[in-house]
């Protein structure tokens, strides 16, 4: 029987790296929201402010944390408090696996970062990949999220030298943000910073829990139809949209035949198999199909034009019908 990974001791980690760090080798990353990872590199003279910015202070706070009482505990299972430091598994966070999955095994299809091809308006993070030079197939990673109101950009931003202002000379800036955000070793995510951890990986675990749920009880109520290698949790798991739908979703409070026939009536694109499950191609279909059974579309009954409802509030009930809840 194949033995589970044991969590990273992050105590032992911090002195261990707190010995090398000197000598640790860096190359930075860049990200979009689709996590699309791309290379970029710094010359010399930031040398002296990148250990410190993305490493030190990260392994100052938990040796300091040795001797203060410091508590690792499970992200999931707990809230977001002093002298805490909140741990997750990698695999437990999509976006975060893919990301580092591209990075070390898709490395020939990276490109390098470009303002003109890609724009820095349109990136979400910024993530150090450290090695030691005795093991270089053991990277660990500290990632910030970016944040636009930290850029400035060449075009409209000035720059004071020698005292007077002038343009300023570079496509982009960015203020690096000094605070301790997320560290990832191994199988580990260590979580300095919980709003800008979830914001970086669109993750919300309470919410996803409640999804997931949601996703049980509509995979027993319908009979769904995929392509090969997609189902339905990996495909609600990509849209938050979808994710923060579900949340209100009542299943069972329409019929597989309903939604059928709710889907004619409204003229929606909604395809069956031969077997009568409703097949679901792609995010789109989804959309729609969420929709349905959250009975999200109405046809006027003045113009006869038809729409989708953003948000619902219940006058009344049907007569006859006691009231839910």
């Amino acid at each position: 029987m194949e033995k589970p990974n044991e969590p990273t001791d992050i105590f032992l980690w911090a002195n261990n790296i707190d010995g090398v760090k000197k000598e640790l080798d860096v190359e930075f990353f860049l990200f979009n929201k689709h996590y699309t990872p791309y290379t970029t590199s710094f010359s010399s003279e930031l040398n002296s402010q990148i250990k410190p910015l993305f490493l030190y202070d990260l392994i100052n706070f938990v040796t300091m944390g040795a001797g203060t009482g410091l508590s690792v505990r499970d992200f999931e299972l707990s809230e977001d408090e002093d002298n805490v430091l909140l741990r997750t598994d990698l695999e437990k966070v999509g976006r975060a696996e893919t990301l580092l999955h591209l990075i070390e095994h898709q490395r020939n299809d990276i490109v390098e970062f470009s303002e003109q091809e890609h724009e820095f308006k349109r990136i979400k993070g910024i993530l150090a990949r450290f090695t030691r030079k005795n093991s270089p197939d053991k990277p660990f990673y500290a990632v910030k999220q970016i944040s636009q109101g930290q850029v400035l950009k060449g075009a409209t931003a000035w720059e004071f030298r020698d005292g007077k202002f002038g343009a300023f000379q570079a496509e982009v800036g960015l203020k690096v943000p000094s605070d301790n955000q997320v560290l990832i070793i191994d199988k580990d995510i260590f979580v300095f910073n919980q709003s800008k951890f979830e914001r970086l990986f669109n993750y919300d675990y309470k919410k996803q829990a409640l999804a997931d749920k949601k996703v049980e009880e509509i995979e027993k109520h319908f009979r769904l139809s995929f392509p090969d290698g997609m189902d339905l949790q990996s495909l609600v798991r990509e849209r938050k949209k979808t994710v923060n739908k579900l949340q209100k979703i009542e299943v069972g409070d329409i019929s597989q035949e309903q939604v059928i026939e709710y889907a004619d009536g409204m003229q929606l694109d909604l395809m069956t198999d031969d077997k009568g499950a409703i097949i679901i191609m792609d995010g789109n279909d989804l959309d729609v199909f969420v929709n349905l059974i959250n009975e999200d579309y109405i046809t006027s009954e003045v113009t006869g034009r038809r729409y989708e409802v953003k948000s619902k509030k219940l006058l009344d009930d049907p007569e006859g019908e006691p009231p839910r809840g």
